[in-house]
């Protein structure tokens, strides 16, 4: 009942935002032809070099080339039901996730189910701004391939963690923050996530880089640094993005992340990665919230145990919300400054209810096939002819 509620608030949201959405799938169509289009000077292996304002991972020009057969204005509903309908699959991935961390602590179900579902209700909209509005796929593929990542974690399978962050990372080059997630996994297993990941980034990065030394181009690409920015506050006072901006957001957010799995609390390593991305950004464009949220999210349904999910509802007023009711550039992005600095010192050092929840590692040292009771019914294990039950 929860899942079809969700459903059904997914898409009364995509009817009211679909008439003016698509903001920016000209960018991932023109990446989706370009890509695909190895016999143009322009296309193929040369796209980031004669196009550094395309900032999306190959990835995802790969899979916005499978939209172009269609008519423009088809090609983009469709993508947009796509992009909306990820946003679904990842709330039940983080529900199978916290169900999985949770075993054997007793964790009532129902509430998990339910815990799944006010997160949901927040999720959802900003979810919609960043696959509707904006239809920013590749910001879709790297949370989506995120929150696959953050299953397979749960289940300690290093080969498909290491793979889906290596493809988030190919969709979104922001998604470096999220990569202390591997660190999440035993010891024994980082090697074999790290080869995984950092052969697939290779694969898909270096062919353009190896044809044209221009590509790095796109690394220097520059926006203009918006006065509602928490980077305005930082000292970041030049017109466009000041040369330390990036470099400094990923180290921030890999540090944190890090940090955040040391103290045992993997569950906040996207939020924080996200964090550090709007406190350092130049842009402060409402899509970029929904990273905030999965963050929230994950951390609400597997870092806590409480039966509401206060961060994602404060993470959507504090956001989102101030963008409607504060007029004031300067405050919304005090605001922002705000939000991230409360945030991360809660998630780092607020005093944890128990040793179950402080020891967080507990649910990924479990073996691949282990039984698995989740909040929507048992789950089959491949070696089976019948589900799993207690």
């Amino acid at each position: 009942m929860h899942l079809l509620l969700l459903t059904a608030w997914a898409v009364l949201w995509f009817l009211v935002v679909e008439p003016s959405g698509g903001f920016s799938w000209h960018y991932l169509r023109t990446g989706g032809e370009l890509i695909y289009n190895g016999s143009s000077g322009d296309g193929g292996l040369n796209l980031y070099a004669r196009h550094p304002e395309l900032q999306m991972g190959p990835i995802s020009f790969l899979v916005a080339g499978l939209f172009n057969p269609f008519p423009a204005e088809v090609g983009q509903v469709l993508a947009e039901a796509f992009m909306s309908t990820l946003g679904l699959v990842i709330l039940v991935l983080a529900g199978r996730s916290a169900a999985r961390h949770f075993l054997g602590t007793g964790t009532n179900h129902q509430r998990l189910r339910r815990r799944v579902l006010i997160a949901g209700l927040a999720f959802i909209p900003m979810w919609i701004e960043v696959s509707v509005r904006f239809a920013h796929l590749d910001d879709v593929l790297a949370l989506f391939f995120t929150a696959l990542a953050v299953r397979y974690l749960t289940r300690c399978n290093a080969a498909a963690t290491g793979i889906c962050m290596a493809l988030a990372l190919d969709s979104k080059p922001t998604a470096l923050a999220f990569l202390p997630l591997l660190l999440a996994l035993p010891k024994e297993r980082w090697l074999r996530a790290g080869l995984w990941c950092a052969g697939l980034i290779a694969v898909a990065w270096l062919p353009f880089f190896v044809m044209d030394v221009h590509s790095f181009a796109a690394a220097k690409f520059t926006i203009p640094n918006s006065p509602a920015s928490a980077l305005r506050w930082l000292g970041g006072n030049t017109p466009e993005t000041p040369d330390w901006a990036r470099p400094a957001q990923a180290a921030l957010g890999l540090a944190l992340g890090s940090i955040a799995v040391w103290r045992g609390r993997w569950a906040a390593v996207v939020l924080l990665g996200a964090n550090a991305r709007i406190l350092l950004d130049p842009s402060v464009y409402t899509y970029y919230t929904a990273s905030v949220l999965l963050g929230t999210l994950l951390w609400d349904v597997c870092g806590q145990r409480r039966l509401v999910p206060l961060w994602s509802w404060l993470a959507l007023v504090a956001l989102y919300g101030s963008v409607f009711l504060v007029p004031d550039d300067s405050v919304r992005g005090l605001i922002r400054l705000a939000f991230v600095a409360v945030s991360t010192a809660y998630v780092l050092l607020a005093p944890v209810r128990d040793r179950r929840d402080r020891n967080s590692h507990r649910a990924v040292d479990r073996v691949e096939g282990e039984p698995v009771e989740g909040p929507w019914g048992p789950m089959w294990d491949p070696g089976r002819t019948r589900p799993w039950s207690h």
